[in-house]
């Protein structure tokens, strides 16, 4: 399709041929409408080398289908972000994060290689070791250097559940205190917070385990079960810490059911008792869905009036963060979720020359705060990242200027692969592709 889109002379942009309703973001890209489409629907997983301990897979490969093909086999990868729907693809073109990032780093940080089909209709294979600069520029370039037809990605041996703690926390300080302490453990599995006020988070520990206590297993998957986030402020009301035994898929998909807490705006009532046992097996409803089926009246006031933020910040700014949050935004719970940052090239990593340690801290529902306006109070939130050297996951909706966001992003190995490899005519620049300034 490349080379076809080449003898035509070449005229259009192009980009993937999924539909945007598809994607998990809540944008749907208008680009889809006057570019060249490729059509690549590469949906397999490859190969499980239990030698190299690497799963080779296409990009349209989901988390769930991934974990559901890894698990029986008794490996899973380290990083498997939360939503069942997620592709390896937009992970990696993307971003993608879990509570072992802690101990693993980004989604990408797990990979050991791509295979892409460049602008020139050319097969390549990058890594650490060869063609090493793109290997690096393309986490976080949303399809704009080629596109991705395969990747490898690390493997490490599953177990059967995860041993979680859970621990209330009172005070802002003391929040982020806990976190950062629990956070540089590398005997912790997983370390996750959730934020229910500016004073009040629970934060969950887990460690891989093969054994549980029998009483202790608590199956949070099942359908019928309350959602996660309620579950988790249960131990906040009662003051009290606890453990239990959580099958492995169970916890990587524990936010799916409910969307993180993005379900108790779409259906109020879906945590009910009566309506989880009776239409629980419903839920939740695919995001794809949704935008189907949801009118530009419903998108615009969901723009105005809902907010999707993940902003990647250092942990030594996280109480500052979460004090701008609750001023701009004030949407709670908050998710926290540490992951450490190497110093690798590419358009995201700390400023200084060492790995660092950073939070993403989620926002996903209705501010509460009464001036809340979308473009001017993310605006200010995304500049307040920028101050602190932090980073905003591009799935969701940016304000920045052009000049704002390379000044988030180091863009001089991208800009310098795109020029090598005649990409300005074949691919949009990322900021065309995703910042709304540029789409309006």
């Amino acid at each position: 399709q490349v080379r076809e889109w080449k003898n035509e002379g070449s005229k259009r942009y192009m980009c993937t041929g999924r539909p945007g309703w598809l994607t998990v973001s809540l944008r749907v890209g208008k680009y889809k409408k006057t570019h060249k489409n490729i059509m690549i629907n590469l949906m397999d997983v490859l190969e499980v080398d239990s030698e190299r301990q690497v799963v080779r897979v296409e990009p349209l490969v989901t988390m769930g289908q991934l974990t559901a093909h890894l698990n029986p086999m008794g490996w899973t990868i380290p990083v498997v972000p939360e939503l069942d729907d997620l592709t390896v693809g937009g992970l990696i073109m993307g971003t993608g994060i879990e509570s072992s990032s802690h101990i693993y780093g980004l989604f990408q940080h797990t990979c050991v290689a791509y295979e892409l089909v460049l602008a020139d209709g050319s097969l390549v294979r990058c890594s650490p070791t060869e063609n090493s600069d793109l290997f690096y520029a393309v986490p976080w370039s949303c399809g704009t250097l080629g596109f991705l037809v395969a990747a490898e990605i690390k493997m490490i041996p599953a177990k059967k559940y995860i041993k979680l703690h859970y621990e209330p926390v009172r005070g802002l300080q003391k929040i982020c205190e806990r976190f950062a302490e629990e956070s540089k453990k590398k005997e912790n599995s997983f370390v996750e917070g959730l934020v229910y006020s500016l004073d009040e988070a629970v934060i969950m520990t887990g460690v891989l385990t093969d054994e549980a206590e029998p009483k202790k297993i608590n199956r949070i998957g099942n359908y019928y079960k309350p959602w996660f986030f309620k579950h988790v402020e249960k131990y906040l009301k009662a003051d009290r810490t606890g453990i239990e035994y959580i099958p492995s898929r169970h916890y990587y998909h524990r936010h799916t059911r409910s969307i993180f807490w993005e379900l108790q705006d779409i259906i109020p009532f879906g945590n009910n008792p009566i309506f989880r046992y009776l239409f629980g097996w419903m839920a939740p409803p695919k995001i794809s869905l949704l935008k189907l089926t949801q009118g530009e009246t419903v998108r615009k006031l969901y723009e105005q009036h809902h907010v999707v933020q993940d902003m990647l910040v250092p942990v030594k700014s996280l109480e500052k963060s979460i004090q701008t949050f609750h001023a701009d935004l004030n949407v709670y719970p908050l998710w926290l979720c540490p992951f450490i940052l190497p110093n690798n090239p590419g358009m995201v990593h700390p400023k200084g020359d060492e790995t660092e340690l950073y939070v993403d801290i989620g926002a996903y529902g209705e501010p509460k705060t009464k001036h809340f306006e979308a473009r001017a109070s993310m605006r200010q939130m995304e500049k307040f990242v920028r101050s602190v050297h932090g980073f905003q996951m591009l799935y969701a909706d940016c304000y920045m200027t052009r000049e704002e966001f390379w000044d988030m992003f180091d863009g001089s190995l991208y800009h310098k692969l795109r020029e090598q490899m005649n990409c300005k005519d074949a691919f949009p620049e990322v900021y065309d592709k995703i910042c709304k300034a540029a789409r309006h």
